[in-house]
């Protein structure tokens, strides 16, 4: 059997929808763990395909090792909460204290293979998001129990706005410049691609991939310039870049926008690695799993109209 955590997140419950929908690996030998409650209705769809679905949190270890009882695999998915990693968490301080969690459970209860997802940046990397998933990935390298693949899941497509100065507001954000700390090429790729992707992985063999680590990514690159074109044209509004120093970045989001000052030095040192071309992948294991299966990658500018329409 195989666990899976971050079921109702974005790749997760992507990842699980992908296994299902190409029929992959055995419904009855999936398990979906989750730190929302599993009586829920929401899992009504999985349960229904006799998928079983187990409470798991990253704060309570019995938890962890009762969701993993039984399974040889478990796909972790990277816990969200990034408020762990500010202010330069030290080791054991930041979001790896619970993927070290997972990972020890999973070691006692018997768990023979671990794929993690990590971040499409480089290792080492200058990009803050990256601390924890490099500790994490050296956390596995170090065991000796179990066998481990890294997956640097690529950009996704839909986390453009993070990226281009925060731009949530889709349909409400009236700027007529975007402010960033940085700029180069990075390689986009849509959570649905990522998913087909990863759902292959964990479906094979563990000898095809155990011990490796590499990048689920298209390689085709859209700059944050190239996006404010994009974004220009779909809302026939023009939005201009401005790149400006780290410093005036964190000033800028901090004191005029309005956002927590811990947040934002958090995300800013991400522009520093785009700029040394860390986000620039030329993995194309994806792109090949993609041909296999008659399919293209989904254009980011694809995306980025859905998601302004």
């Amino acid at each position: 059997m195989i666990a899976l955590t971050s079921a109702t997140g974005k790749l997760g419950s992507a990842v699980i929808s992908a296994i299902l929908q190409n029929k992959q690996i055995e419904p009855s030998g999936i398990v979906v763990c989750t730190s929302s409650d599993p009586s829920s209705s929401k899992f009504d769809r999985l349960r229904a395909r006799d998928v079983r679905v187990r409470p798991a949190n990253f704060d309570d270890p019995a938890s962890l090792k009762s969701a993993f009882s039984g399974c040889t695999k478990l796909f972790l998915v990277s816990t969200p909460r990034i408020s762990m990693d500010y202010n330069d968490a030290p080791l054991w301080r930041g979001r790896e204290v619970h993927h070290r969690a997972a990972i020890d459970a999973a070691v006692k209860v018997g768990v023979k293979h671990i794929y993690y997802t990590s971040l499409a940046f480089a290792n080492p990397s200058k990009a803050g998001v990256m601390r924890a998933h490099i500790r994490t990935e050296a956390y596995l390298a170090s065991l000796k129990d179990v066998q481990w693949t890294v997956i640097r899941e690529g950009l996704y497509n839909e986390s453009w706005p993070l990226y281009f100065g925060y731009y949530f507001g889709l349909k409400s954000d009236k700027r007529k410049e975007i402010m960033v700390a940085g700029d180069g090429p990075l390689s986009w790729t849509s959570i649905a691609d990522l998913a087909f992707g990863t759902a292959k992985v964990l479906a094979a063999p563990s000898e095809a991939w155990a011990g490796k680590t590499f990048y689920l990514s298209q390689n085709k690159t859209s700059t944050l310039a190239d996006i404010a074109r994009i974004v220009s044209k779909v809302r026939e509004n023009n939005v201009e870049l401005k790149v400006v120093s780290k410093k005036e970045h964190e000033k800028f989001y901090v004191e005029t926008r309005g956002m927590d000052r811990p947040a934002v030095e958090w995300w800013s040192s991400t522009y520093e690695a785009v700029e040394d071309g860390e986000c620039d992948i030329k993995d194309t294991t994806l792109e090949i799993m993609l041909k296999e299966a008659s399919r293209t990658p989904k254009p980011l500018e694809e995306t980025i109209s859905e998601m302004l329409k």
